[in-house]
């Protein structure tokens, strides 16, 4: 078999060359396409994370042209992304105001990558001229003059900045205008924030308010209860967790730069970190010195009004015992009348008789205490320079008590006061009495009148009319009184003195006679610093009235009188009386037995003597009946009562006097003489 070989010719060096040729160029173009593909699929792949970014991206060139961008770009811009890359400039989009800012920034990052800001702030135009807040994010692609832009929308975030910075400084302005004081406190109590009305209500400034402890701000026994609140609000979130909702209202008294003091009203919580713990206080400190003031006054008020109706309540059990008591006395007194009339006045019992009158008058003088303060009525009005009586009654009082020292300031021009004499004279008596026995020896009194007119808000407490006063002020240096002895002192039978020094009637009799003048008694002491007493009587338009005392002597006369009262122990004594004076005497238990008898014999009567308290017909109506039987009849009053508002009531009806029990011979002899001889 024949076989067909082909012989191989050599390779030459020309060969070798051509072929190393045709071998390079093939290694560069494979080694090409590993290259280029490589680059394809690396573009491919960052163009993909370039369109995937949810902020709006974009790549600008050197002339600031935009080479590239993203969909979010688009929607930011209103272009299409035909109508940006390549076509638009960087700077189309930003508003005139940042262009010059924005311009130089892209020049410096080209000359110095890295001193130039990343990241800054700028405003962007869009398309239809819709204006945004731009966070811009911006770097060089290295070994380029391309850069790389990432922007972020922060329009709504600085719109609710702003709204934030707006609140913040409404509420700035309304805490630092507001009339209450704002604080805060950090955990440790140390003050962050006082707003500026703190200088307003304590006199200091903000820094020096900030700079002081809890302990200076307070007063003693109201840093005791700002302690108190916090203790118990630390305990209580340590219980129950944080609470932002609760608050405490509290009271305190703090002290001001002056060294006083204002009431204040506290709100204060707790404040909280985002975690729930305890990160301080916030409070607002309300000035409460006004509300406190009126607190103040209505307790007083309130405490003037108790006081008022106890008195009363008293006064009105005082007057019924004195009224009894009187009547009683009337009894002794007209026993030993008639004891005294039937013997000489050298019997062994005159004396002693005489000495019964005296005691009888003694326990007339204590009913008439007793009256006073039940506000039993005046005896005799009379129109009183008012510096004369208080003169005389303390040149009578200082002859006796020489081992203290009476000073008198007098208004030159006082007004004038309708006032029972008397009856004044006795509570001049009794406030030289208390203060004299207040005081060591050495002691003073001083006296001081003024005219004065008194407003409505100052009587009103007092139930007495505003208007014109005379004020009597009754000062002494002696131990002075505590409060609480102070809101008792014209109580009947309250008394500090030592047994047998004294009856505790004085001061509350001064208080029935006063208030019954329509005037105004109170007293303001301190223990240690004396007393004052401040008397207060209206002032009256009338002349003053001169005193003509008259001595009373025993008076005899004839006719008929008629004794009406409802105690059989008046009517015998009386009937007794009467008759050595003279009188035929007619009697009759009660009004209604007075009325039957005036009947039957009203045309002989030339007097009837008058009880006012009987059971079954009052006085009064005894003397309108009377009346309506006689219009002539002659009537004297009589009572164990002062000369109260129902007896005046009466005397304004026509009747023709009044006496009061328990009465002596003389004084009652010459009532009825000048009764009966008109």
């Amino acid at each position: 078999m024949t076989a067909n070989t082909t012989r191989r010719r050599p390779l030459t060096v020309s060969d070798q060359n051509l072929l190393t040729g045709i071998a390079s160029q093939l290694a560069v173009r494979i080694t090409n396409a590993w290259f280029f593909e490589g680059i394809r699929q690396s573009e491919q792949r960052y163009r993909t994370i370039f369109e995937s970014t949810s902020n709006p991206t974009i790549i600008i060139e050197e002339d600031t042209t935009i080479s590239l961008a993203n969909r979010p770009f688009e929607k930011l811009s209103g272009y299409t992304r035909e109508e940006l890359e390549h076509k638009k400039s960087w700077t189309e989009f930003i508003v005139p105001e940042d262009l010059e800012m924005m311009k130089q920034r892209h020049t410096m990052r080209r000359l110095n990558r890295e001193s130039t800001e990343k990241t800054y702030e700028f405003r962007f135009c869009s398309r239809h001229g819709e204006v945004k807040n731009i966070f811009l994010t911006v770097d060089m692609i290295p070994d380029t003059t391309t850069s790389v832009a990432s922007l972020l929308d922060i329009s709504e975030r600085i719109k609710a900045e702003e709204a934030l910075k707006k609140s913040e400084e409404r509420y700035r302005l309304l805490a630092e205008n507001v009339h209450d004081v704002i604080w805060v406190l950090d955990k440790n109590f140390r003050y962050t924030y006082i707003s500026p009305s703190v200088e307003n209500l304590k006199g200091f400034t903000v820094d020096e308010a900030m700079a002081m402890a809890l302990e200076e701000i307070y007063t003693q026994q109201s840093y005791e209860t700002v302690k108190k609140v916090i203790t118990e609000e630390l305990e209580h979130h340590a219980v129950n967790g944080p609470d932002p909702a609760r608050s405490r209202i509290f009271e305190t008294e703090q002290i001001c730069k002056d060294g006083s003091t204002v009431w204040t009203e506290i709100t204060a919580s707790i404040l909280y970190d985002e975690n729930g713990n305890i990160s301080g206080f916030l409070g607002i400190t309300r000035d409460i010195s006004e509300r406190k003031k009126a607190e103040y006054e209505k307790n007083l008020l309130e405490a003037q009004l108790q006081h008022a109706h106890k008195m009363e309540a008293i006064g009105t059990l005082a007057g019924g015992i004195a009224h009894d008591f009187n009547n009683l006395l009337m009894g002794i007194q007209g026993n030993a009348s008639l004891l005294l009339a039937d013997i000489d006045s050298d019997h062994p019992h005159a004396e002693r008789l005489r000495n019964i009158e005296r005691h009888v008058r003694g326990g007339a003088d204590l009913t008439r205490q007793l009256l006073g303060f039940a506000r039993g009525g005046k005896y005799e009005v009379k129109p009183t320079n008012i510096n004369d009586l208080v003169g005389k009654s303390s040149e009578m009082f200082g002859r006796t008590r020489k081992e203290i020292t009476i000073h008198l300031r007098f208004e030159k021009d006082i007004w004038t006061v309708e006032i029972d004499r008397g009856q004044i004279e006795q509570v001049m008596l009794n406030l030289y009495v208390n203060a004299w026995q207040a005081m060591e020896p050495g002691g003073e009194i001083f006296l001081e009148t003024n005219n004065v007119v008194l407003h409505e808000e100052f009587v009103e407490p007092y139930h007495v009319k505003p208007g014109r006063y005379v004020h009597i002020c009754v000062t002494d240096t002696g131990s002075g009184m505590d409060e609480e002895t102070a809101k008792r002192v014209f109580e009947p039978f309250f008394t500090t003195k030592e047994l047998r020094r004294g009856t505790g009637l004085g001061l509350a009799s001064a208080y029935g006679i006063i208030v019954n003048h329509n005037g105004i008694i109170d007293v303001s002491s301190r223990k240690g610093k004396g007393s004052t007493f401040n008397i207060y009587l209206p002032a009256s338009q009338k002349a003053v009235s001169e005193e003509n005392p008259i001595t009373p002597r025993f008076v005899e006369g004839s006719g008929t009188v008629l004794i009406v009262d409802d105690e059989d122990m008046i009517l015998d004594i009386g009937k007794e009386i009467i008759e050595r004076m003279g009188y035929t005497v007619i009697t009759a238990k009660g009004g209604k037995a007075a009325l039957k008898t005036y009947r039957e014999n009203h045309s002989s009567i030339d007097l009837v003597i008058l009880d006012m308290i009987m059971p079954d017909l009052t006085g009064g109506e005894t003397y309108d009946a009377l009346k309506e039987i006689d219009p002539g009849v002659k009537v004297l009053l009589s009572s164990g009562y002062s000369l109260e508002s129902m007896a005046k009531d009466i005397l304004k009806r026509g009747c023709d006097g009044f006496i009061q029990k328990p009465f002596d011979l003389k004084a009652l002899s010459v009532k009825i003489h000048e009764i009966i001889e008109g």
